[in-house]
């Protein structure tokens, strides 16, 4: 840290900070879902949103965009989705419903408020917002692992002629330039970014190998009868958890690796006429080659290549040696007072997905109930 730095943090911290029981960082579907379960538990709580609106997160997102689990499954506690059961509802949707479940419950949400630093000093958390500070005596941080965007460092090679995005900026297609389209990464967002792409008449090539895909189609009736209840509410929300020895198997791929394909898949791009083929492993003459050795000659390139974890401005020691926060089941034993929620795989395949986080919400408050219980009977002992 730079000296002009601590100079500017030491006069930010004689502002008097504002004080919490708890503070949320973040006001998505894990921030909302925590708030819901700590307003019933009496708690002085706020929320702090680095969004101008609530569900922003997701409005800037591209904007074909929707949801690869059915409506049925995209509600959080209190409150129905608001579409068909089994629809796919789309971004602005989404977005929308949070925005309506923050104020149904009338939920104490301070939007434009980026966290810049995390620290703790005589027994509270101390969050420095820039021009705001505050304090409390517990923080929940309810983000996902995919905060900051990662592109590989080939990236560089590539000739600055052609467009090149990562999959948080792409939109639609009128950002590129006309000709083929290169989509290097075969996760759900690579998939769903080439459909939409083989949707305006593009030539697209679709680069990786997908970490499998579910073996039926999501809009088919078995999916809608059977196999998404058997996906979504059995295999990823009961049997794939950190408490079962085939969850327990499954989780390091599941943290390094893309989730399987859900909702496009690939027999269907092949149908709209993407080319599947290699991963990019390199650049020549400013172009990507592949595994294979061929080179292509496109015009745009979107790197869908997933994200970092991204929180460099906790500035606590609660981090191992690959960069990933050390929790148990979203708990930092070595940080009382200090949570995860929303996280990839916190405690179960669902953890990350909308129909999941809020079991994971209900877990952690509860142990936060119970820590402030044991300090305030403490407290009284003294």
């Amino acid at each position: 840290m730079s000296a002009a730095v601590q100079l500017v943090r030491e006069v930010r911290t004689k502002a008097q900070p504002e004080h919490f029981d708890v503070i949320v960082i973040g006001g998505g579907q894990a921030g909302l879902s925590v708030g819901y379960y700590l307003a019933r538990q009496g708690v002085r709580f706020l929320i702090l949103d680095a969004h101008e609106r609530v569900g922003d997160a997701w409005r800037k997102r591209w904007d074909s965009l929707r949801l690869f689990s059915p409506a049925r499954y995209d509600a959080l506690v209190g409150m129905p989705f608001p579409a068909p059961d089994d629809s796919f509802p789309t971004r602005d949707q989404m977005a929308d419903y949070l925005e309506a479940y923050a104020k149904r419950f009338e939920l104490p949400i301070r939007t434009s408020t980026r966290v810049e630093a995390l620290t703790q000093r005589n027994g509270r958390y101390h969050l420095d917002c820039g021009e705001q500070q505050f304090e409390a005596d517990q923080v929940i941080i309810a983000m996902a692992n995919f905060q900051k965007p990662r592109v590989p460092e080939l990236a560089n090679g590539l000739d600055r002629s052609i467009t090149q995005l990562h999959s948080s900026e792409y939109k639609n297609p009128g950002q590129l330039q006309d000709g083929p389209v290169l989509v290097a990464g075969v996760g759900n967002s690579g998939a769903e970014i080439a459909h939409d792409l083989a949707q305006s008449g593009r030539e697209v090539w679709l680069a990786g190998k997908p970490n499998g895909e579910v073996p039926f189609r999501m809009d088919s009736w078995v999916a809608r009868w059977f196999a998404a209840r058997l996906l979504f509410r059995v295999l990823f929300h009961r049997v794939l958890t950190i408490r079962t020895p085939m969850g327990r198997k499954a989780r390091p791929k599941m943290l390094n690796h893309a989730t399987p394909l859900i909702r496009t898949r690939l027999p269907e791009l092949l149908a709209e006429g993407v080319r599947s083929v290699p991963r990019v492993t390199g650049m020549k003459a400013g172009k990507p080659e592949l595994q294979d050795g061929q080179v292509l000659d496109v015009r745009n390139v979107i790197w869908c290549t997933g994200f970092h974890v991204g929180f460099s401005w906790l500035e606590l020691p609660v981090f191992d040696e690959t960069g990933a926060p050390q929790h148990d089941a979203g708990v930092v034993p070595s940080h009382p007072g200090l949570y995860f929620v929303g996280l990839n795989f916190l405690y179960s395949a669902s953890s990350s997905m909308i129909h999941g986080v809020g079991r994971d919400a209900e877990r952690i408050t509860r142990h936060l109930g119970q820590l402030r219980a044991k300090q305030g009977a403490a407290r009284f002992a003294s």
